[in-house]
């Protein structure tokens, strides 16, 4: 049977040793045995409600959070603990840390079934295992029809050991209530995120405004606002920590939507475990797009919106190309690699305003660092870590049109 492989009794994941996490990496390996321990028992109910249920989709599902990914959420649940002072049992946020995963799990496998997306991580879509389940049983019907569905039940089934697993865990704690409040409202933006996406897609909309609503609802909140302010109220953060952790996460949340947006544009498939070209092909309404289309109607350039418009699929075969040497023309790749530094910079001087100490500060400053994907982008980045890292108070969130922006959404939630 599919399942979580065994961790020795005693041992925290990755550490090596019986001594809970000290860095956010340590984290990210100790959560694993976290979710062991909670999929071991989760099996073992879904074997008593059935054996077929319990082979095909909940061991599915257990083996697809098993299988990692980056567990960013994780590092920032726990950055956010040690920025309001890592008081507490430091096994509560890597329970915290694990329903976050699982809830990663849900948004991936629902995320495959509506772009049509047949590879995760290298390997084949939940959606494509369950269409060869399907047809290796000689099932009736169409293969589709029942894989998306399957997928989209065994999504639903990763939410619901998440929420019990998150709510499980704020029974058991002091601040419980300001806890499942930030679980609360990150569920219902990530609905809204993926909602309004979908949308734009079928309208052809391609708003910058509206593309960095989406890129907040579904990324900036849910990867690293959320999990900074959840990590956080486990500590008990006061509210100028709390606020200083939003906005960093804001920030630097939106920096990681913008470099996954470059990545889909112009990255290397090995590298991203996406099909190449896919976000272009579909033309998907990302940020990216909405700057290319918006300089090119500055500029008078009617190839490049041609390229990148609706009517763009008459270009051809190289339409992908065609967009990509449009993108580049235009200046919108170097604008949204300038927006990237500048929002990341910000996210780190926010970070530093929340009254952290330097080794928080620092394992913040890596995370930002390691997501912005690229070596030269890694190494431009590190020479705003110094100056981010001391004690200045922190700007507005970013001085270019995203970050205004961000700062005027962050300014009317708080009234």
């Amino acid at each position: 049977m599919l399942g979580p492989r065994a961790t020795p009794a005693g041992t925290a994941a990755g550490t090596g040793s019986g001594d809970p996490p000290y860095t956010a990496g340590e984290a990210t390996r100790a959560v694993g045995t976290v979710l062991a321990d909670h999929l071991t028992a989760r099996l073992r109910e879904a074997g008593q409600l059935d054996a077929v249920f319990a082979e095909e989709v909940a061991a599915r599902v257990a083996a697809f959070v098993l299988d990692g990914g980056k567990r960013l959420r994780t590092a920032f649940v726990w950055c956010g603990w040690l920025a309001a002072g890592g008081t507490g049992d430091p096994a509560t946020p890597l329970r915290v840390a694990a329903a976050l995963e699982l809830l990663q799990g849900c948004a991936l496998m629902h995320d495959d079934v509506m772009d049509g997306s047949p590879v995760r991580r290298g390997a084949p879509a939940v959606h494509e295992d369950f269409a060869r389940v399907h047809r290796a049983a000689g099932m009736g019907g169409r293969a589709a029809d029942f894989s998306a569905t399957a997928a989209v039940l065994a999504g639903d089934l990763a939410l619901v050991w998440a929420d019990d697993l998150l709510t499980g865990t704020a029974l058991g704690t002091p601040h419980g209530g300001v806890l499942h409040q930030e679980w609360q409202a990150m569920r219902g933006e990530m609905v809204a995120g993926q909602y309004l996406d979908m949308r734009a897609q079928a309208t052809g909309s391609c708003d910058p405004g509206q593309a960095l609503n989406i890129a907040t609802l579904k990324s900036a909140l849910y990867t690293v606002e959320r999990p900074l302010a959840l990590g956080a109220s486990l500590a008990g953060a006061c509210p100028r920590t709390m606020g200083a952790l939003r906005s960093a996460g804001r920030c630097a949340g939106v920096a990681f939507q913008l470099r996954d947006d470059l990545l889909g544009a112009f990255g290397d498939p090995a590298v991203t475990g996406k099909p190449a070209d896919e976000d272009l092909r579909g033309r998907k309404p990302t940020y990216l797009l909405a700057v290319g289309l918006r300089r090119a109607a500055e500029s008078g350039d009617a190839e490049a919106l041609h390229a990148l418009g609706p009517d763009g699929t008459a270009c051809g075969g190289d339409r992908a190309d065609r967009m990509r040497a449009a993108l580049e023309r235009t200046g919108a790749r170097a604008e949204v690699e300038d927006e990237i530094a500048d929002l990341a910079a910000a996210g780190l001087r926010h970070f530093a305003d929340s009254g952290a100490d330097e080794p928080a500060r620092r394992e913040f400053a890596a995370l930002v660092a390691g997501a912005l994907g690229t070596e030269p982008a890694r190494r431009e980045f590190a020479a705003l870590v110094a100056g981010a890292l001391g004690t200045e108070p922190a700007r507005a969130c970013g001085d270019g049109g995203v970050g205004r922006e961000i700062r005027e959404r962050r300014d009317e939630e708080d009234v």
